[in-house]
């Protein structure tokens, strides 16, 4: 490649974002497009260069120049909270996948898409966001505060946060700096200036927990059999079989309890079994019996009452009791969910043959256990600033206190929560986020078109038959030919499985999800990644489906891996042994199960980028459900041989 400087951009101005396209003459037009190396916004005024292809040809820099944003200041609004971000996680689908971004209170891109994942802004202001497959952070202007070299970051609790990578877990500062001297094989958020952590004894020996303070020091080393987080000042420990402890901040025993189990506290009671395997009963912080068991579960204590199952056999008969053991509910429901505010949701099976298939919930006083509303609701959130968000067969809303659809807006079609994130209420609804104000008016949504090239683009189409079938399904635009365009855009449908299903309930035994993203997209090729998620109710996990479509935009052809290679050239047998070489010889393929690669088809699911042939197995073909679609790169140099250069394929993207 050639680094070509460029004088003109940014000349004049005095400070703003600078970004570049190059593209290619193919004899046809300026259709390819040339990768750069380095894909983030140049501040003008500063050196700007593109990477050229060193070989003959016809070259296009097209670049665009948009002024510097100042520094977003988080604003203010009068409301409960004495201060809300006014910037807001959207996720934008676009010819590279699925990116995050920020979106201020009217709708406008602060911060452009460039995220894996982007999480709402922390107090620090401070937002957790993912990029080339690491978390880091950012500042609301979107500088960023600590590289994405982690695997997982917690919220900020104490001004500290979690966060982890290969080598274990840590805790850092707001600034990113680690405050922890160790890596520990679990480390917990602070909560009343301790932070919980365990490790394993040597030689796979028994796994011990301690505490560090936010300095990163341990002052309760790893000695405790089991613990949980302190609240109130005061944490419980398990000492040894049969010996559990309320601890202080300093380690000091508060009181000591000798039982089989003893629960986490509530409200100054703690579950607890008086002999192994037994029934359930409360303590008082002190020891006393509160509540002598009979229960064959039961939760922690909240808002002055708990949540208890009376059903033997695992079954599902809860209820919800006062801390003298009084039945405020009484326990004949399958579920039963403490919501705040002093409601529950109270839980039916909606079918009484197939339980696990969801319940249907009426909303109750958790103090009278008087049922204030039953509208069949099929989900219900926590409540928040007396609000909560719920879901029925048809739509998405928010309920009040008196279990009632409320009179705040918005009111959305199909299945989903709606959350408050500052001025705005979030709504992620059937797998896709859009923003509305208070009054129920929308100011950001997904965007259903993903723009290629003129004139190409790829459109979002819906498909929901029923409740417990959802196939977003993509439509080509552009396509010259309109016999073509059909054709194409048919068979796109049917293998994304968007037809044919019935109205669901009782008849439809299983749930799926369906969606796609552009893959890869170059000249007249178009690859679209199609993804499913069939789910058999009652089973222990569904399974998951991947399909890539390489499509000829002018012609309409689906290739298949053969279209890529020479007539009668013997591709099977070479990239069954580059496959079999990479299991043999690279650690990321440790997974694979033994002696069960036995070479690829000739049909091998497979997809392309402008560098590789990538070749892919299902889950189970050759590993467990878990290591997903075993996936093997082969780049052209290595193949060069065997592929047909001047093949319909190979033209189609070159």
């Amino acid at each position: 490649m050639l680094r070509i400087r460029l004088n003109e951009p940014g000349s004049g101005q005095d400070s703003g974002l600078v970004q570049a396209e190059v593209w290619r003459w193919d004899g046809i037009g300026w259709n390819e497009f040339v990768t750069q190396q380095d894909e983030e916004f140049l501040r003008s005024g500063e050196e700007l260069s593109v990477s050229i292809p060193a070989e003959p040809g016809l070259y296009r820099v097209d670049y665009s120049i948009r002024p510097s944003e100042a520094p977003f200041v988080l604003s203010e609004w009068e409301g409960p909270e004495l201060r809300t971000t006014a910037l807001h996680p959207a996720p934008f689908k676009l010819k590279d996948g699925t990116l995050w971004g920020y979106i201020d209170d009217e709708g406008r891109t602060v911060i452009e898409p460039r995220y894996e994942y982007a999480e709402d802004f922390q107090e620090n202001g401070l937002a957790v966001v993912q990029r080339k497959g690491g978390s880091g952070l950012i500042d609301s202007t979107g500088r960023e505060r600590v590289k994405p070299v982690y695997s997982f970051i917690a919220p900020f609790s104490e001004g500290r946060a979690v966060v982890s990578d290969h080598t274990g877990y840590t805790l850092i500062d707001e600034q990113g700096k680690v405050v922890t001297s160790s890596r520990y094989d679990y480390l917990n958020s602070l909560h009343d200036g301790r932070a919980l952590f365990s490790v394993q004894q040597p030689d796979g020996g028994q796994t011990l927990y301690g505490y560090v303070d936010p300095q990163g020091k341990e002052v309760l080393p790893a000695v405790y059999e089991d613990a949980g987080d302190f609240s109130n000042a005061a944490a419980l420990v398990k000492i040894r079989s049969g010996e559990f402890a309320l601890i202080d901040p300093a380690g000091q025993r508060l009181h000591t309890y000798n039982y089989p189990f003893v629960g986490s506290p509530g409200d100054g009671l703690l579950a607890y079994q008086a002999v192994e395997n037994g029934a359930y009963g409360y303590l008082h912080t002190d020891g006393s019996v509160a509540i002598e068991p009979q229960f064959t579960a039961a939760l922690p204590f909240s808002e002055g009452r708990a949540v208890v199952n009376t059903a033997a056999d695992y079954g599902n008969a809860y209820g919800l009791i006062d801390p003298q053991g009084r039945r405020v509910i009484p326990a004949n429901y399958y579920e039963v969910q403490q919501l705040g505010d002093n409601r529950v949701a109270l839980g039916t099976p909606q079918y009484a043959s197939q339980p696990y298939r969801g319940s249907r919930y009426a909303i109750a006083d958790a103090a009278t256990g008087r049922i204030l509303s039953n509208l069949g609701l099929l989900g219900v959130n926590n409540y928040q600033q007396g609000l909560a968000s719920a879901y029925d067969d048809k739509a998405t809303f928010f309920i009040d206190l008196s279990g009632q659809k409320a009179a705040q807006p918005p009111v959305i079609q199909g299945t989903g929560t709606l959350s408050f994130s500052g001025r705005l209420i979030r709504a992620d609804v059937d797998q896709r986020t859009a923003y509305y104000d208070r009054k129920g008016e929308q100011v950001w949504r997904q965007s259903g078109i993903i723009p290629l090239r003129p004139p190409y683009s790829v459109l979002e189409k819906k498909y929901k038959p029923n409740r417990d079938y959802l196939v977003y399904y993509p439509v080509v635009e552009g396509i010259a030919s309109s016999e073509v365009a059909r054709d194409v855009n048919e068979r796109l449908q049917k293998l994304s499985l968007a037809e044919g299903v019935g109205s669901g309930e009782l008849s439809q035994d299983f749930s799926y999800n369906g969606d796609f993203a552009v893959s890869f997209f170059r000249k007249n090729l178009l690859v679209l990644e199609l993804n499913g998620y069939h789910f058999p109710f009652g089973a222990a996990h569904g399974m998951p489906t991947r399909i890539y479509t390489p499509i000829n935009l002018r012609s309409g052809r689906f290739y298949k891996l053969g279209d890529l290679f020479k007539p009668g050239s013997k591709y099977v047998a070479k990239l069954s042994e580059i496959v079999g070489k990479q299991i043999e010889n690279d650690p990321q393929y440790d997974y694979v199960f033994p002696d069960t690669y036995k070479g690829i088809t000739a049909n091998q699911p497979f997809f392309v980028d402008e560098e590789a042939l990538y070749l892919y197995f299902t889950p189970y073909e050759i590993a467990p459900y878990a290591a997903g679609f075993p996936t093997f790169r082969i780049p052209y140099a290595e193949i060069m041989g065997l592929i047909s250069t001047e093949g319909d394929f190979w033209q189609s993207y070159h």
